[in-house]
């Protein structure tokens, strides 16, 4: 591990805990439930202990920043990920574990910080615009991409899936962000079959990609 890795490990665990001593400052000020858990509508739904509402959410945050931080350097191929796209995927909980951070210190305060779905939306569409924008920059390896059985047994297969898919994903990700402002269509469902939609045809593509150049 470099330590340059070392360092964006540490920053981003550290900010990935964050919300917890915001909690412990506020301890005295929260009530013994607080609201953890929202509709769509910004509106609770379910409730936690305070101390789970203090530790819970980030420590599982951490769990699953330091899985993906520490899983993706054991890559074989980890060289081939590129340092942009894995400090991407180490920014990704930190930045989860603030949004939970804000909503629920936000609602318990009077803050209505998540009035709707459209903000979760909205994270969506730029998640999907930044990976889009570095799929095909990525070579092939076991952690990051367009996994399945045909592009891990052709680079040349994984390339063109993945030139394919960062196309593929950027547009998701403009169409998710468009929905997300207007006030017509309803915007969950719609972004739901579009991430679907973006996850599954890189994967059919693969396929016919080995019919027709490989098989």
């Amino acid at each position: 591990m470099t330590k340059k890795n070392k360092k964006i490990i540490l920053i981003t665990s550290m900010i990935t805990i964050l919300p917890i001593l915001a909690g412990l400052i506020l301890w005295n000020k929260l009530p013994e439930q607080v609201a953890t858990h929202f509709d769509a509508n910004g509106i609770p739904n379910g409730y936690s202990s305070r101390a789970f509402a203090v530790f819970g959410p980030y420590l599982i945050c951490l769990f699953a920043h330091l899985f993906c931080a520490f899983g993706t350097l054991a890559d074989p191929k980890k060289q081939a990920i590129g340092q942009k796209m894995y400090a991407l995927i180490l920014w990704i909980c930190p930045a989860v574990s603030l949004f939970c951070a804000a909503a629920i210190y936000g609602n318990t305060f009077g803050v209505k910080f998540m009035k709707s779905s459209r903000f979760v939306i909205i994270l969506l569409g730029l998640l999907f615009l930044l990976v889009g924008n570095y799929l095909p920059k990525c070579r092939q390896n076991y952690t990051v991409g367009i996994k399945v059985p045909w592009t891990l047994a052709s680079e040349a297969n994984w390339d063109a899936t993945h030139r394919m898919a960062g196309k593929l994903w950027v547009a998701g990700g403009v169409l998710i962000l468009l929905l997300a402002i207007q006030p017509w269509i309803p915007a969950f469902p719609i972004s739901l079959v579009l991430i679907l939609a973006v996850t599954f045809i890189p994967m059919i593509y693969s396929f016919v990609y080995y019919l027709r150049n490989e098989k």
